[in-house]
């Protein structure tokens, strides 16, 4: 069972940045990575990026270069800093957690949209 508090989704202008936040509250799993999907109407949902416990990071490849993911102070944390977004990241995002014994927890998801 993992509690979600997501935030820092919005409207956002080409070229502009958002930053996004997920706090996981997790009981009786432990977690082993956490990070984020999107998906967008009408397509395939598309893995943004990750880090695990052992501090590897990984990101997909529409967004390298551009996203930043990290750990925030709390437990649990971790922030996505979102820059020079475009159209095309229009999506809901949501924060995911993948725990100790392979179990995946989804979080309700935050939407982005950047206007043209």
């Amino acid at each position: 069972q993992v509690e979600f508090v997501e935030s820092g989704g919005g409207l956002v202008q080409v070229g502009g940045s958002l930053r996004l936040s997920c706090q996981a509250s997790p009981s009786g799993v432990s977690i082993y990575a956490m990070g984020w999907y999107r998906q967008a109407p009408g397509k395939q949902r598309e893995f943004v990026a990750h880090i695990s416990r052992t501090g590897s990071i990984n990101y997909g490849d529409a967004v390298k270069g551009r996203f930043t993911i990290s750990r925030g102070n709390g437990e649990n944390m971790i922030h996505l800093q979102m820059n020079n977004l475009k159209p095309e990241d229009t999506a809901v995002y949501r924060c995911n957690v993948g725990d100790t014994k392979g179990g995946r927890h989804w979080a309700p998801g935050t939407q982005v949209t950047v206007s043209s």
